[in-house]
């Protein structure tokens, strides 16, 4: 027994450490790949029950939950992989400085070994995920290999390796992986059928998502130009980027009110979300407001996510363009 000792706070400690391990995360960027994965799934639940006159087609399409979790776990793991990779290249780069946003390694909260052996975890775990959705879901495993191998690689080298990001490529991979990459991987693992025409319900969350990238870059423009990488926001300049940004968040609402007058009323849903986007939009107009249009307009992106695929979800199959 210990007179008048203190009990070794482990518990308070240990919770510390896996709160700065979901940190490391990024958890409010995760809805960029959440997103997209459910709306690929609804687009197969959707698809599966357009033609009721086949039910031997509709039956071997039944949509499974298992697969979408599956799918769901996969693809944000892989997120999360790539966005403790962007922090650890980063910071070593000397990009990441007292003015980041991303405190991971500049207040040391996390080595530099514990956040690569969370990124190597995270791309174990997303690896497990493919493994066992190969082999439950109906898709060939080399079209399903194709696409989430295609993702990885493309998180990887986001900053890693030749890194896209510092050479101004880095918006060209967002708008590809987190739009067409991953709504096509979920349709895919739930349908078994590697469907295009998926890409044309995925713009106007890509073009969302980018928005997302496309502010951070913005932000960051200054410290990013002396750090010596290239960034789209660098080579179009503040105004531009501007214009650039104010195109990304507010075309995808054009799109819906065209939806909605062709297809369904239901796709007027996601306007509810609007006056939030002018009142971001406003922010990023002024230097001092700037600094959180990255997390507002991520925010943004799940709201405005979540209540498309509830359009989606909702609406009737049969109107809606490529579902037969």
């Amino acid at each position: 027994m210990m007179n008048g000792g203190h009990v070794p706070k482990e518990g308070p400690n240990k919770l510390m450490k896996v709160s700065s391990y979901l940190l490391a995360l990024r958890p409010w960027s995760l809805s960029a790949s959440l997103m997209p994965t459910l709306l690929g799934s609804a687009i197969a639940f959707k698809s599966s029950t357009t033609d009721h006159q086949h039910l031997a087609t509709a039956a071997s399409e039944q949509f499974s939950v298992l697969i979408l979790l599956l799918t769901l776990l996969t693809v944000v793991s892989v997120h999360g992989a790539g966005n403790v990779v962007n922090t650890y290249f980063d910071y070593v780069k000397g990009i990441d400085n007292r003015k980041s946003d991303d405190r991971t390694l500049v207040d040391q909260i996390l080595s530099k070994d514990e956040v690569v052996t969370l990124g190597a975890l995270l791309y174990a775990v997303g690896c497990v995920g493919f493994i066992v959705l190969a082999l439950i879901s109906p898709a060939k495993m080399e079209h399903l290999a194709l696409v989430y191998f295609g993702g990885l690689s493309s998180s990887f080298l986001y900053t890693g390796g030749i890194g896209l990001k510092y050479i101004a490529l880095g918006d060209v991979i967002i708008l590809i992986i987190f739009g067409p990459i991953s709504v096509l991987f979920a349709f895919m693992s739930q349908t078994g059928r590697l469907e295009w025409a998926t890409i044309y319900y995925a713009i106007p969350l890509a073009l969302n998502t980018e928005a997302i990238l496309h502010s951070n870059n913005t932000r960051d423009l200054e410290s990013d130009r002396q750090a010596g990488i290239v960034t789209l926001a660098i080579v179009i300049g503040h105004t531009f980027s501007h214009i650039l940004y104010a195109f990304l968040l507010f075309t995808p609402y054009i799109i819906f009110v065209v939806l909605a007058t062709r297809y369904s009323t239901w796709f007027l849903l996601p306007l509810v979300t609007l006056s939030s986007a002018f009142r971001i939009e406003k922010q990023f107009r002024c230097q001092d407001t700037i600094q959180q249009v990255p997390r507002e307009t991520a925010k943004l992106n799940l709201c405005f996510g979540f209540l498309y695929v509830l359009a989606l979800s909702v609406s009737d199959p049969n109107r809606l363009p490529y579902m037969h």
